[in-house]
């Protein structure tokens, strides 16, 4: 008997679900030349131009804003004294290490809120303090941490023990959200009352894993790593706070430490220590807030309304040159506020005036 061939199957193209099925002997439905638009999230859609972001928006030079400050060091070795000196401060922290200062300061917060708080009530209210003080980022560091324990609970459950509870991690990611929203506050103050922000934080000593030598032990933020870096990042000035101490080698060739009684400021990164700053300050620096901000005037532009001034002064010695006076003010013009503009265009002014002959001199041919 011989074998007959199997039916081939017949496949069929899967057909998209609730896509309409033609009744028999009807022709199919032709695909059109373009498919039809794929729906769209409009979450990712761009938004609608604002703008802010235009062109005729962009600005030059150098711009002056208030201060971000964290200045960290042993306890005692005077970053309450130092912050003290700042234009009108104000101190809001949980340390008790100002009681023995002469200074303006909030209630000592007992939980993150009255941190918020303070911070909030220098934004919305008006008062005449040019410097916000946190005293010290360590100890509200806690109050971080117990705030978290409150918001990462489970419903109807008390709040967690610690923060470690939430595991490997996990809750110090939620403390770094706690800390954005103090920044941002921070930056409020900052733009909206011109206020200096000055940081202190206790340090201790930490070892660091060279990836290109031997490690060694350094000066740290007294800080969870994530926080420090936070800190590190936003501040325009992170300064070590130290004692001026010599070393030399004693008779039994053991290297000892001497204190000159002098209190420095480090303004430059250094094996042993933490630091950065955007104002171009020397590397070391008395622990004084007036030699500090002396530091700082010597490398910033002056005042717009200052400089504008001098040149309208300065243009008074041009006589009998109105082309002079002429191209000066157009440049004034042009440069609006930016201090760097106009500290050159006062330069060359008075770089001019300085070269040009009196009436009892000879104009040189």
């Amino acid at each position: 008997m011989s074998k007959q061939a199997a039916p081939r199957r017949q496949v069929q193209q899967p057909r998209a679900v609730g896509a309409a099925v033609p009744a028999v002997g009807q022709p199919r439905p032709q695909p059109s030349a373009a498919p039809p638009p794929r729906p769209t999230n409009g979450a990712t859609l761009p938004p609608a131009p604002s703008g802010r972001m235009s062109l005729t928006n962009v600005v030059s030079g150098r711009l002056v804003k208030p201060m971000r400050l964290l200045i960290y060091g042993l306890e005692g070795v005077g970053k309450s004294t130092f912050a003290a000196g700042a234009p009108n401060p104000i101190f809001l922290g949980a340390e008790d290490g100002t009681s023995e200062l002469d200074v303006k300061r909030f209630p000592q917060p007992k939980i993150w809120g009255d941190v918020m708080e303070g911070v909030h009530e220098l934004a919305t209210t008006e008062h005449d303090y040019k410097t916000l003080v946190i005293d010290t980022l360590d100890w509200i560091e806690p109050l971080c941490w117990q705030r978290v324990c409150v918001l990462c609970a489970k419903p109807g459950k008390p709040p967690l023990r610690s923060i470690e509870e939430m595991g490997y991690g996990k809750g110090y990611v939620e403390a770094g959200g706690l800390w954005r929203q103090l920044t941002s506050g921070l930056e409020r103050l900052r733009a909206e009352k011109r206020m200096d922000i000055v940081l202190l934080a206790h340090s201790w000593i930490k070892g660091f894993k060279n990836p290109s030598g031997d490690d060694f032990d350094r000066y740290e933020l007294k800080l969870h790593k994530g926080a420090a870096a936070l800190w590190r990042e936003w501040c325009d000035a992170v300064m070590f706070a130290a004692h001026d101490v010599t070393t030399y080698e004693g008779d039994n060739k053991r290297t000892k430490g001497i204190s000159s009684g002098a209190r420095v400021l480090r303004t430059e990164h250094d094996a042993a220590w933490d630091a950065k700053n955007r104002y171009d300050l020397p590397a070391s620096l008395a622990l004084d807030w007036e030699a500090f901000a002396e530091a700082v005037a010597a490398h910033r532009p002056d005042d717009p309304e200052r400089l504008r001034a001098q040149i309208a002064r300065m243009l008074e010695q041009v006589v009998d040159n109105d082309k002079l006076t002429e191209r000066v003010r157009n440049s004034v013009d042009n440069a609006a506020d930016n201090a760097g503009e106009l500290a050159r265009i006062l330069n060359k002014l008075s770089a001019r005036i300085a070269t040009t002959p009196t009436d009892d001199e000879e104009i040189p041919q």
